[in-house]
């Protein structure tokens, strides 16, 4: 497994990392020895780094997972979770719950600190409560040495060139902007290079897009993009590849991204992901790929308010 720096954190973080969203059975039913299985799996895998938040299963993520932590010593990973979503339309980023969110949250994970906490979502509020109240929160919870470092998440790419300039974060989680069929994070790196903030590459399988399975009814994207991302995976499985190893190769190769998360309740799974970081990409296949996800490239969808969202597609 390689490791690189994570921005002003000087945090060395593997360059595929775990997404804990799995663990909350949102995708599928999960079993949750299976889960922690999959959690123990990832660290012998040579993971460092593992991101959950209370919204994921409705805190059954983060409960899952601090069972699994309970039997591996603090200092050999790092842990990130969220506050300010809680449920499909439940936000509160006001100061005083961003606070009650983050013991929670380590109550159920375990420990007594977060190496880093991410706002979640914050696309859904106006940016008054952001900037007032729950940026606030991220330095008080630093000053009590709660968290580490914090940072703020969510799609639009339009949301951290809007708030990044008006806040001091060590770190953004941005998802589905760096796979495949969209590379438009890479228009973000100047920002985040001129300013040192740490960037976590999240879905490099763009939420199930590039698989072989159906794309779930819930998947935002337009009926092109998903046709077309299903004409790629269909190509990459005439060829014997699954879609995911290309995609996960792919992400997680470029040096200016630090880390890519990846989200599974299975431990073959992620074992498989991890194996696949260290083997050649093939780059015949991959130019034939991304010539058939051109007609896509950088297409997405809307998330959030209008004023973060002028160039997504419903």
């Amino acid at each position: 497994m390689k490791y690189r720096k994570l921005g002003r954190t000087g945090l060395d973080v593997s360059v595929l990392s775990f997404g804990a969203s799995s663990l909350g059975s949102i995708f599928r039913q999960t079993d949750d020895n299976e889960s922690m299985h999959t959690v123990h799996a990832a660290i012998d895998a040579g993971i460092n780094y593992i991101d959950v938040s209370p919204y994921y299963g409705h805190t059954k993520a983060e409960s899952v997972l601090g069972k699994a932590l309970q039997q591996i010593p603090r200092d050999t990973f790092l842990l990130s979770s969220k506050a300010g979503r809680y449920g499909e339309n439940s936000f509160d980023f006001t100061s005083a719950r961003i606070l009650r969110s983050v013991e929670e949250s380590l109550a159920r994970l375990h420990t007594d600190y977060l190496d880093i906490l991410f706002l979640h979502d914050i696309e859904f509020v106006p940016a008054q409560i952001i900037l007032e109240e729950a940026v606030p929160a991220l330095y008080k919870l630093k000053n009590q040495g709660k968290i580490r470092y914090c940072g703020i998440s969510g799609l639009p790419l339009k949301l951290f060139n809007t708030i990044l300039p008006q806040i001091e974060v060590d770190t953004i989680l941005s998802y589905c902007h760096y796979s495949l069929n969209d590379t438009s994070l890479l228009d973000l790196l100047p920002l985040l290079t001129h300013r040192n903030i740490g960037l976590v590459n999240a879905s490099p399988l763009s939420m199930g897009l590039l698989s072989n399975r159906e794309t779930p009814d819930w998947h935002p994207a337009s009926k092109e993009l998903k046709a077309t991302c299903c004409k790629a995976a269909e190509y990459c499985a005439s060829h014997g590849v699954d879609i995911a190893k290309l995609a996960i190769q792919f992400s997680t190769e470029n040096e200016d991204i630090p880390t890519t998360l990846v989200s599974t309740a299975n431990p073959d799974n992620i074992v498989r992901n991890a194996v696949w970081t260290e083997e050649p990409l093939d780059r015949s296949l991959l130019k034939e790929v991304l010539e058939i996800l051109k007609p896509v490239h950088n297409l997405s969808w809307k998330s959030g308010l209008d004023e973060y969202n002028e160039t997504a597609l419903d």
